[in-house]
């Protein structure tokens, strides 16, 4: 079986939002479920309706979160050294080459990804770009928009 990989971060925030789904999100949901059904008849009950969906919501949530937990392999990027290689785990500063602009990624698993936080999944394109590409060099990937052109500026595991 392949084991995705994970930062260790990332391992403890999916694990507090496990355990907010289960000790607070669970428990609000049974009981507004309880008070829907307190109010008769279920089939025209929209409020029973809702409860129900987003119980599904958060059950499916605690699901997702659980089997990649236990399949996950837990990388501490501040134990690697592989100097200025990019790499998992990897904070990545570029530099547009087409217009100059800066920003900053972090190279994570695919659960962890988010990219309003600078969290780019390792299997996403500017990612297989960058692996293996040391501090100064550039790189050229192929973006929805069409192909971007970036050099890597700064690369540091925190």
């Amino acid at each position: 079986m392949q084991r995705a990989p994970m930062t260790k971060a990332g391992s403890e925030r999916l694990r507090a939002e496990l355990d907010r789904l289960k000790s607070v999100e669970r428990p609000k949901i049974i009981a507004a479920i309880a008070e829907a059904r307190a109010h008769g008849d279920l089939s025209e009950n929209a409020e029973y309706a809702a409860a129900r969906e987003q119980q599904g919501f958060v059950e499916g949530r605690i699901h997702a979160i659980e089997a990649a937990l236990s399949t996950a392999q837990i990388i501490d990027p501040a134990t690697l050294n592989p100097g200025d290689k990019v790499v998992f785990g990897a904070v990545v500063d570029l530099e547009d080459a087409d217009n100059g602009d800066t920003v900053t990624y972090q190279i994570v698993g695919d659960i962890e990804a988010d990219i309003k936080r600078g969290l780019i999944a390792v299997s996403s394109p500017i990612a297989r770009a960058m692996i293996g590409k040391c501090e100064g060099d550039s790189f050229a990937f192929e973006a929805p928009a069409g192909e971007r052109n970036y050099e890597i500026t700064g690369v540091r595991y925190a």
